[in-house]
């Protein structure tokens, strides 16, 4: 709890991003290694999302999940990159308190709902190799739009709840952020007001969307494997593990890397393995995601076959 002598202080209006302050020399390489995997990352999931609008063979529920996966992509990277980049050419790379929060707002509600949706995508693989005679009807049109719907209303709603607690918070100095972006981890580590509410609410969410989550995934894919390994032919099993391929390999990285930053403690030996495995997550998936489910996808690339031949002719 703070004193009222702290409370009574100066009260800080400003942060100070560190980024990538530390390496002066590669300011150049690093500005234009994020510029461009900024553009990669929008110019791929908006072509994606695109290609699944246009081509009626991928208006499935799988590709519903992944249109929407390839939106919040897009929304989350730019919850934090615009910024990021803007900041390596500047001598005083500030951000103001109410900026910084509504920053980790932004950034929080389009990851904790990408959480959502990746595991509707974990269920939606079950219901297709688990129940395939009825999966039309698990997952009808209505019910992906009630999950998709409902996924943005939990994650703004628990976002809501962290943002309440941030406007509570006083800072009175330092406000260096040895960071890229405002995290959560570090506004409360600024604060000199009591942070109790915000470790329950941060505990609370961890157990939710990262452990709870992670077994219901866990257990979707536990039926999977059963499944597939019933499956008698070479080729079905081949291709029932391909459309679970790529959903596995971006819940890997997803998770693995947040969960990284978000368990680990905050110490200053771990600060720089903690900004790695930050870029991992907000940078480097975004922009690997579509990649990721198109490069093994066959009907992703029959997808890309015909839109070429509609250009062409």
């Amino acid at each position: 709890m703070a004193t009222t002598e702290e409370r009574n202080s100066t009260t800080v209006t400003w942060f100070i991003l560190v980024g990538f302050s530390e390496f002066p020399k590669l300011t150049v390489f690093l500005f234009s290694i994020f510029l461009g995997i900024y553009l990669m990352t929008m110019f791929w999931n908006l072509g994606l999302i695109v290609l699944i609008k246009m081509d009626s063979h991928l208006h499935t529920p799988m590709y519903f999940f992944l249109n929407k996966l390839a939106f919040l992509d897009i929304c989350y990277v730019t919850s934090t990159a615009p910024k990021m980049l803007s900041d390596f050419f500047q001598k005083q790379k500030s951000i103001s308190v109410r900026g910084c929060i509504m920053q980790y707002f932004f950034f929080s509600s389009f990851g904790l709902t990408e959480t959502c949706v990746l595991v509707a995508m974990a269920y939606d693989r079950y219901a297709a190799i688990c129940s395939p005679l009825l999966y039309t009807v698990i997952m009808s049109h209505s019910v992906c739009l009630q999950i998709v719907v409902g996924s943005f209303i939990t994650g703004t709603f628990s976002s809501l709840i962290q943002l309440c607690g941030l406007l509570q918070l006083h800072f009175c100095g330092p406000n260096i952020i040895n960071h890229f972006f405002c995290n959560l981890p570090q506004l409360m580590i600024l604060s000199c007001s009591d942070t109790f509410f915000l470790q329950v609410v941060s505990s609370v969410l961890t157990v939710i969307y990262g452990m709870t989550s992670t077994l219901v995934i866990m257990i979707s894919y536990g039926y999977i494997i059963a499944s597939i390994l019933k499956i008698s032919s070479t080729e079905g099993r081949s291709k029932a593990f391909n459309t679970c391929a790529s959903h596995l390999t971006t819940v890997i990285l997803f998770f693995g890397s947040s969960s990284f930053v978000y368990l680990c403690p905050n110490s200053d030996d771990s600060l720089s393995q903690s900004k790695l495995a930050t870029i991992v997550y907000t940078v480097m998936i975004p922009m690997l995601n579509p990649l990721i489910y198109s490069l093994r996808n066959k009907e992703i690339k029959d997808a890309l076959n015909r839109w070429k031949k509609r250009i062409v002719s």
